[in-house]
């Protein structure tokens, strides 16, 4: 998959399966106008550069997740 913009990496703690990453996903779409993509292997997920990176934090939070670094 190809993306066109710019782009962070939030490091995820607690992910341990599909339904977590639908979860984190779903999270992350919901303030997010541009794809996100979620990889369970790599513990991360990629989105949109122009997000704060509080509200990345408070919403993987809410989903019930803990963020380890944003890069």
């Amino acid at each position: 998959e190809r993306i066109d913009y710019e782009t962070k990496t939030v490091f995820i703690e607690g992910m341990m399966c599909e339904h977590c990453v639908a979860r984190v996903k779903s999270a992350l779409e919901n303030i997010s106008d541009k794809p996100v993509t979620v990889d369970l292997n790599g513990n991360n997920a990629t989105v949109d550069n122009l997000l704060d990176d509080k509200l990345i934090k408070d919403t993987i939070k809410k989903a019930g997740y803990k963020v380890t670094g944003i890069k």
